[in-house]
């Protein structure tokens, strides 16, 4: 079994930060991708950012860039998710999502909550 726990989220003001990260553990696999998908009340989820394990390549949602960075640590099967200048809009429910390379298979995270208070 694969498991990935998100942790960091939380209340803070517009203009404020917040880091998240998420950890994927259990049986042994190869990452091909992690990365950052939110759902606002009402709304459907959408993507926000991920990272390509090989490589480091990043991408971002249009809404996110030049606020938030995706990184990671290979070494942990850890991504983290540092979100700058939030704003009302960026509140949402926040799922990690590991891509193994063996399949491509998806792994989602249970989820963590940021409240961005106008």
């Amino acid at each position: 079994q694969v498991q990935v726990v998100e942790s960091g989220g939380g209340l803070v003001q517009t203009g404020g930060s917040l880091r998240l990260s998420c950890a994927a553990s259990g049986r042994t696999f190869s990452t091909y991708a992690m990365g950052w998908f939110r759902q606002a009340p009402g709304k459907e989820r959408e993507f926000v950012a991920t990272i390509i394990w090989s490589g480091g390549s990043t991408y971002y949602a249009d809404s996110v860039k030049g606020r938030f960075t995706i990184s990671r640590d290979s070494a942990k099967n850890t991504v983290n998710l540092q979100m700058n200048s939030l704003k009302p809009e960026d509140t949402a429910l926040y799922y990690c999502k590991l891509r193994v390379a063996k399949g491509l298979e998806d792994y989602w995270g249970k989820g963590t909550l940021v409240t961005v208070s106008s």
